[in-house]
């Protein structure tokens, strides 16, 4: 899901399913099958994590609930021609990124302006889209079903059709104690499954924890301390994103996308845009807000010697990051210690056929 104009804010811990959960993604009502829910849903914010920004006080998670968000997640009927769901664009395997799509693939075979960004660890954002142009995790959906080149909705259309839907007047029933479907109840359902996708379980969490499976060798201890002398200022751990708004020197003008600035219009924030999370970054591949990079190299290269000047450039890279082969190589090294697998193969978050 790519970038939509609006304003909001949020919590959510981590939530630990003992069980797979089934999930029928259906458009019509003979896809009636019941998922089997989990024996058990519990809440964990890692250990040496901050608290979540997104408070479930007033959504409060259970199985039900959940497995709602998730069939919506996968389900394309939130499109104008029932083509294009969520998980058209957020694929498991790439830590629910677009592999491989330089931005976002919509509805009529459009292509959107910006890639599709990974999603996990969602309950501790503080904004939404490259641009931040959405701070609240309950209403961001909203951004991609009503954009023209993603699915082209409108969430008063994607109410009525779900509300004609038998199954899902069921499903909202056991979920949400009615069956006259709202937005804000569907909505509430998706940042359940969104919010709960945590990714906390790399060889880098296992390294931190002292766990088995987490011994770096002796190129990934030096990758962790060249990533904390100079790139953890802005990808700062356990996140590895400080949440903020950056121009990193990909540009030196802004015409195509002026980013940040085109929520805040302010001229200060050209050229500006959200610092990702690198957990899992080398399966979320191309890179930057425009897919531009395909590798992870071709990034540090950027970093070392590609770095363009502008008045809103980021004092942190001005005048290149020095780096020499082997240092990006051990870098790098370090950077894949943070892919994820067992998040990218969970059958809880996967759509089921």
């Amino acid at each position: 899901m790519s970038n939509f104009m609006k304003t909001y804010s949020s919590f959510i811990p981590v939530l630990i399913l003992s069980l797979s959960i089934g999930f029928q993604s259906c458009k019509d009502d003979k896809d009636d099958d019941t998922p089997t829910p989990p024996a058990q849903i519990r809440f964990q914010v890692p250990a040496g994590w901050p608290q979540p920004v997104y408070d479930f006080t007033n959504n409060e998670v259970t199985n039900e609930r959940f497995q709602l968000g998730r069939k919506l997640f996968y389900d394309p009927l939130l499109s104008r021609d029932n083509t294009i769901s969520c998980g058209s664009c957020h694929i498991q395997s790439g830590a629910f990124s677009h592999i491989d799509h330089k931005v976002s693939h919509g509805i009529d075979d459009l292509d959107g302006t910006r890639n599709s960004p990974a999603l996990f660890n969602l309950a501790w954002n503080t904004s939404f889209f490259w641009d931040g142009g959405v701070n609240h995790i309950e209403v961001q959906p909203i951004g991609p079903i009503e954009n023209p080149v993603e699915m082209d909705e409108t969430l008063g259309n994607v109410v009525a059709k779900l509300n004609a839907s038998s199954t899902y007047k069921n499903l909202f029933l056991n979920a949400y104690g009615s069956d006259s479907i709202t937005s804000q109840m569907m909505l509430r359902a998706m940042a359940q499954f969104m919010g709960v996708m945590v990714s906390s379980n790399s060889k880098y969490d296992k390294f931190i924890r002292g766990e088995a499976g987490g011994t770096f060798d002796a190129q990934e201890l030096n990758g962790l301390d060249l990533f904390r002398q100079k790139c953890a200022s802005c990808h700062s751990e356990p996140l590895f994103t400080d949440h903020s708004f950056r121009n990193n020197g990909l540009d030196s003008v802004f015409t195509n996308d002026p980013g940040r600035a085109h929520i805040t219009l302010d001229p200060n924030d050209e050229g500006k845009f959200k610092v990702p999370s690198l957990r899992n970054v080398e399966l979320s591949y191309p890179y930057m807000h425009d897919g531009r990079l395909k590798t992870l190299e071709k990034v540090l290269d950027h970093y070392a010697s590609g770095v363009k000047n502008s008045p809103t450039l980021d004092p942190l890279v001005s005048g290149n990051i020095p780096l020499t082969v082997q240092e990006k190589a051990d870098i790098i090294k370090f950077l894949k210690t943070l892919n994820d697998y067992t998040f990218t193969s969970n059958p809880n978050y996967s759509e089921v056929n």
